[in-house]
């Protein structure tokens, strides 16, 4: 089982910043190999993949939206994620959700290759 809680949401002026955590545990995340990912989800719109990264390091995915202004990274143990959102554009305003998939991650990530998912949190984002 992998267990992922989020924290850090919130409301910010456009221009403005936030930091999303997400802690990870369980017994089978720290003995296997899981692609680590932020997904956020407008009302009305589909959820989409923001970021991506492989536990324990690597490459990284952003999607076309944020690259440039969000980063997504972990700590030395890998077991918090975090997403850092710069530069906050009210487009940006969505339910974020820390996701786990087992594995490796792909090129771009699809919601239904990730098998563990956090409660989420809310981030909006005014003009």
């Amino acid at each position: 089982q992998v267990q992922l809680v989020e924290s850090g949401g919130g409301s910010v002026q456009a221009g403005g910043s936030l930091r999303l955590s997400c802690a990870a545990s369980g017994y089978t995340y720290r003995y296997n190999q899981y692609c680590m990912g932020w997904f956020r989800q407008a009302p009305g719109k589909e959820r989409e993949g923001v970021a991506t990264i492989n536990k324990g390091g690597g490459s990284t995915y952003y999607a076309d939206s944020v690259k440039g202004r969000f980063t997504i990274s972990q700590d030395n143990g890998a077991t918090t994620l975090y997403l850092q959102m710069n530069s906050l554009k009210p487009e940006d305003t969505a339910i974020y959700y820390c996701a786990a998939g087992r594995g490796w991650c792909l090129t771009r990530p699809r919601s239904d290759n990730f098998g563990y998912w956090g409660q989420g949190t809310q981030v909006t984002v005014s003009a």
